[in-house]
């Protein structure tokens, strides 16, 4: 058979394993295996733990669990909710603030824990009944949640750019350096579109107030004094320390990746015991189950990942695949949006991790060619793949929100997600005109690097 044909073959097994039920990780392993029995030498399938192992032996996956466990232990505790009672506090004069402050919130946790699902999780379950209980719509409150929790993949630390960098062979350092404008960006967008929103709600109301004398709890206002301010600074100052020392030991060349993610996981461990009082076993069985759970399930994904794409290139299927990519002469931005859009579809079906992994092979070599900085695309190719954690039919953010608030029909949080979605398109588009946004602070602390 031929390469063409191999590769039609293999992309749909691939999808009939997906489509039946069968975990990605479990589906992605047993067609790599299945191909490798079919069209490599017998002897390859003695070798199938020794690629793996192989694949998996990188330092810089080491930081994966890591990052996880420094995670699970601020989202299992009570810093997510103490973090957005803060940010409140210090916004409720904010048109909207409320809003703005769950945009915040999820921002800083996403920046401290690096998983969107957590993020959703922690600023969710306090966030979201608080906005229901003061008037927000439903899709409104659920909106700004499952968006602001997308931050968790772009944000640094990023589980995701950690397998970007290591797919590309390029700097994590830098690649996370260049992940906070786009960051900031979004959350900006996002905060201002909350504010429209509330503006937008808080009208609706006031007409019907006016109208028929229906009050709505929209129209009530939150009043803090600056000591209840102040009061409810001390329980978030340490972990913004933790953040910032997490960020200094990585950028000022003190730790590798992996060391710092093991700093940080220590750290956040002591804070909660100092804060929350989280030290016995009964009270850090949780984390470390989370801990184990979670880095099991993507530790195994990224295995199962490698191999496919391994097995892949053994039978020049992503070679093949790049070099036909290559023969089309599509002009680069042409190439770019062809590629943007196929990481949009495979998004309805496949987490971050598996799109990476399963695509970087095919798509980094004419992306290279066509003179694109590979650093600014890992950028922009996790702002797309955010957008398929909002959006159906399985944006992993919109079922998280869905446990957290199973009161908020789907069809409203859905809707509620889509504004959040061409945010996140208009982004793409500043980036492309403005790549400066994203690659100005890399080369500014390391210096260019030429970006291919």
């Amino acid at each position: 058979m031929t390469v063409f044909g191999i590769g039609i073959s293999y992309g749909l097994a691939t999808l009939f394993a997906m489509f039946s039920g069968m975990p990605i990780a479990f589906a992605l392993g047993a067609v790599a295996v299945v191909f490798m029995a079919i069209y490599m030498p017998a002897a390859s399938l003695d070798t199938v733990t020794q690629n793996v192992y192989e694949e998996m032996a990188s330092i810089t996956l080491l930081s994966i669990p890591l990052f996880i466990l420094k995670g699970a232990a601020i989202g299992k505790s009570r810093a997510g909710q103490d973090l957005y009672s803060a940010l409140h506090a210090w916004l409720h004069r904010v048109p909207g603030g409320l809003g703005v402050a769950n945009v915040f919130a999820c921002a800083l946790f996403a920046a401290m824990a690096g998983s969107s699902p957590a993020t959703c999780s922690a600023i969710g379950s306090a966030g979201i009944p608080e906005m229901r209980k003061r008037g927000y719509s439903g899709g409104f409150a659920a909106g700004i949640i499952a968006a602001g929790g997308t931050l968790g993949i772009l944000l640094p630390p990023s589980i995701t750019m950690i397998l970007f960098a290591v797919a590309a062979e390029k700097s994590l350092g830098r690649l996370f350096l260049a992940g906070i404008g786009p960051g900031l960006l979004l959350v900006t967008l996002f905060g201002f579109y909350a504010v429209f929103r509330f503006r937008k709600e808080y009208a609706m109301a006031r007409a019907v107030y006016d109208a028929t004398g229906k009050d709505a709890a929209i129209l009530q206002h939150d009043e803090f004094t600056m000591a209840e301010r102040f009061s409810a600074l001390p329980r978030v100052i340490p972990f913004v320390l933790l953040l910032t020392g997490v960020m200094i030991a990585l950028y000022g060349g003190y730790a590798t990746p992996s060391e710092t993610a093991g700093l940080g996981g220590l750290l956040a461990l002591g804070l909660i015991a100092v804060i929350y009082s989280v030290w016995t076993p009964s009270d850090l069985s949780p984390i470390l189950k989370s801990t184990i759970r979670e880095s099991t399930m993507l530790m195994l994904i990224i295995g199962m990942s490698l191999l496919y794409s391994y097995v892949m290139s053994y039978l020049h299927i992503s070679q093949s695949a790049a070099e036909a990519i290559v023969a089309m002469h599509l002009p680069r931005w042409e190439l770019l949006f062809s590629i943007l859009v196929m990481v949009i579809v495979l998004g309805f079906f496949l987490p971050p991790v598996s799109i990476i992994l399963m695509t970087a092979p095919i798509i980094l070599p004419p992306l290279r060619a066509a003179q694109f900085d590979i650093i600014w695309f890992g950028v922009v190719m996790t702002i797309v793949m955010e957008m398929g954690l909002i959006h159906p039919p399985v944006g992993l953010n919109i079922f998280v929100i869905r446990n957290v608030a199973p009161d908020i029909p789907l069809s409203e949080v859905i809707w509620g997600t889509l504004p959040f979605v061409l945010l996140m398109m208009f982004a793409v588009l500043l980036l492309c005109f403005f790549p400066e946004i994203s690659t100005w602070l890399p080369n500014l602390i390391m210096g260019p690097d030429g970006g291919r």
